[in-house]
């Protein structure tokens, strides 16, 4: 069933940012006294009726309990009652670690364990039998005595498909399987599990330590996601929160936290800053605008599956080279000499970015044999370069998309405990020219080289590790109203659209549109007393909807009429979250569908880059085909009215007129029948304009006794 594309109407999107307003949850405490001014209550806050339940002068006393932190006061039965806000935590649910943050009195802080330590691995432990899952450092122990039953890593598989995962990433010490519906298993000898299951585990021990630290319960956090994941892996985010026990109130890009926590929106207005996040196991590149308070992001580009893991296999590479011939062919499939490895490659990974040399030394490896290693920072350098300059191809794209040079970038900011290292420090200051310095003093930068502002300045003020988690908990105490005076704008990476007839994309949501946004356009339909009409969603940048990625389909149905009668609107809307919902109305009657979009095809970021690179790689080819496929769904048109006009004028017509009619639409016809799937526009165009120009008398006839029997039936002729 095609859907034919007419501009009847089309609303602009509209851009909206909505800040959900705090619950109010009663709490149970010993009683404490509240005095309240209500000379100093504003007219704002006597929603709740506040002022017509208490007396008309000073003061009042309540004797309710104790609430530290902010209160709102809420009126049951004619008397007012305080409520406790609900805090919402920040969390950054990383590759490699994970960490949670909150904001105290206007200060965000990263909450640390009761063993003082901030950085939870996020590594799950399964023990053998019905015993509770073990997370972070004691999981972390495990993955050398029973890395079969210890998952880590597990970001990099939640809310992909089976299918999307490379033969590399699933060679884990745990079993890594393809479930019925497509998904991502992890089997155990005694269980299965899943991404969003152990992500979930992971979250579970950050709300432990967050409501250790808060004295109360915690049921409601921001959770950030690498900036290109994609609607998949979103919900399955969301999911995870879920299972944990937590109200996810907002998914937000891992990029644009970092940007609060670095107390960018304190900025000259109009500054543009550059986002490098390198994690374990993602890597993303925003590029944001200050504006009046507000984050715009004007273009993000990345891979959620690249980072400080591909480092530490390549390092994992030279160790096993190393040990020569002491390990056979069996002992290096070996998951527990695996895991030693991995962890040595860890640690020398980490000492090597402040040390110059280390030794790798790794005892009783085999029962006989122990393995040493020396290991420079040089050595180091030149195994993490290619996976460091996989990094440049994003960082270019996100410039250009953003439609600005290197040097007119304010700050570059680094995040990501893979940023550490020095060689990623030196290489990003080289591709985006920024300039070395010791300390700032307004515009002047003082050092040993550069003494005047010259490019952007590479910003290393925070703790790359604890950058994202902050500024999630800043995004919390936005939603929960303390934070006023700033407000994130993301963008989405790639177009959306539906498919129209002829098998054409056609764009409702172009790329790199800001959200939360709202955007629609009215079809018709093709093709006479259809009865309903089929709504296919499309993601990409390719004109071909064969091309593009299909995020899913659902059908409309309607009153059957001629075609081009029924008008259906069809809405994409983009929530806070990235999340797309798409709703479909026959305007005629009001009867609407409305669908959240779960990705039916869930491609992997690389796999998106390849997609920005066919579309600029084929736009010229797929330009052409745009343009053969409308100008040939015009001839046909104009074929099928020829044929119908000549038949019912067969006798008014002189022979050597039906002849030339007969002739231009064999013409056209041998275009359209010899060309193929994909011919010349030009040549259709003009065999078109032929046949258009000499049934203008033929049409003019047809309109002639359209007339006359319309006359006729009104009487007005005989």
């Amino acid at each position: 069933m095609g859907n034919y594309h007419e501009r009847v109407h089309q609303p602009s999107g509209r851009i909206r940012a909505k800040l959900r307003s705090a619950a109010f949850t009663p709490q149970k405490r010993p009683l404490a006294t509240i005095v309240i001014d209500i000379r100093k209550i504003s007219a704002r806050q006597s929603f709740c009726g506040l002022k017509s339940a208490l007396p008309r002068k000073g003061f009042v006393r309540m004797r309710y309990g104790r609430l530290p932190g902010p209160i709102g006061i809420r009126q049951i039965r004619g008397s007012c009652h305080p409520w406790r806000v609900s805090k919402i935590i920040g969390i950054d649910l990383g590759t490699t670690n994970s960490l949670v943050a909150t904001v105290d009195s206007g200060i965000p802080y990263v909450v640390a364990d009761g063993e003082g330590r901030r950085l939870t691995p996020s590594v799950v432990h399964y023990p053998v039998g019905v015993g509770n899952p073990i997370v972070g450092i004691a999981a972390e122990r495990m993955r050398i005595t029973a890395p079969e039953r210890t998952f880590f890593s597990v970001k990099r598989f939640i809310g992909r498909r089976f299918g999307e995962v490379v033969e590399q990433e699933k060679q884990m010490p745990f079993s890594v399987i393809g479930g019925d519906d497509g998904g991502i298993v992890f089997t155990l000898a005694d269980r299965e599990s899943s991404p969003e299951n152990v992500s979930a585990e992971i979250l579970k021990q950050l709300k432990e330590v967050a409501e250790t630290d808060a004295g109360e319960v915690i049921s409601r956090a921001v959770i950030t996601v690498p900036a290109y994941f994609n609607d998949a892996q979103r919900n399955a985010t969301r999911r995870a929160g879920e299972l944990a026990g937590l109200t996810v109130e907002r998914i937000i890009n891992e990029p644009t936290a970092a940007a609060l926590a670095y107390g960018l929106d304190r900025l000259k207005e109009r500054s543009k800053i550059a986002v490098y996040d390198l994690g374990g196991g993602t890597f993303d590149l925003s590029i944001l605008e200050l504006n009046e308070g507000v984050f715009r992001v004007l273009a993000t580009n990345g891979n959620t599956a690249l980072g400080g893991d591909d480092i530490d296999g390549r390092l994992m590479e030279f160790l096993f080279a190393q040990t020569g011939e002491a390990l056979g062919s069996a002992e290096v499939r070996n998951p527990a000499i695996i895991a030693r490895i991995r962890a040595a490659a860890v640690d020398a990974k980490i000492r090597l970015s402040s040390e110059l040399e280390y030794t790798v030394a790794i005892p009783f490896l085999k029962p006989n044999y122990s393995f040493e290693c020396k290991l420079n920072r040089d050595q180091l350098d030149e195994l993490s370069r290619p996976v460091l300059m996989r990094t440049r191809e994003h960082c270019i794209r996100s410039l250009a998309d953003a439609g600005i040079a290197a040097h007119e970038l304010d700050q570059v900011i680094l995040v990501g405990g893979q940023t550490r290292m020095p060689l990623v420090r030196r290489l990003v200051g080289e591709w985006f020219g920024c300039a070395d310095f010791d300390e700032s003093r307004g515009s002047l930068r003082i050092g040993t080289e550069f003494h005047e502002t010259d490019g952007p300045v590479l910003n290393t003020s925070q703790n790359p590790d604890e950058a994202v988690a902050l500024g999630a908990a800043i995004q919390g105490e936005i939603l929960s109203g303390g934070f006023r005076n700033v407000l994130l704008l993301d963008i989405t990476p790639l177009s959306l659209g539906i498919e129209t007839f002829g098998g054409l994309m056609n764009v409702i949501i172009p790329r790199n549109s800001t959200i939360p946004l709202k955007a629609g356009e009215v079809f018709t339909t093709a093709v006479d007393h259809q009865r309903e009409m089929l709504i296919h969603v499309l993601q990409g940048e390719r004109d071909r909807a064969k091309d593009n990625w299909s995020l899913g389909r659902f059908p409309i149905g309607f009153e059957k009429a001629s075609r081009g009668v029924p008008r259906v609107g069809v809405q994409f809307e983009i929530d806070a979250d990235g999340i797309l919902h798409v709703l479909a109305r026959d305007i005629k009657t009001g009867h609407e569908t409305i669908v959240e979009m779960k990705s039916a095809v869930d491609v992997d970021d690389s796999d998106v880059q390849k997609m920005v690179e066919e579309s600029v790689e084929h736009a010229f080819d797929d330009l052409r085909a745009r343009r053969w496929i409308e100008a040939s769904l015009k001839a046909v048109e104009t074929l099928d009215a020829a044929r119908v006009g000549l038949e019912s004028c067969r006798d008014e017509l002189e022979p050597g007129y039906r002849e030339s009619v007969a002739a231009a639409v064999r013409d056209v016809e041998g275009i359209l029948a010899s060309e193929g799937s994909i011919g010349s526009p030009e040549a259709l165009k003009s065999a078109h304009e032929r046949l258009d120009e000499i049934t203008q008398p033929l049409a003019e006839l047809l309109m002639e006794k359209a007339m006359d029997e319309m006359l006729a039936r009104r009487g007005v002729i005989g």
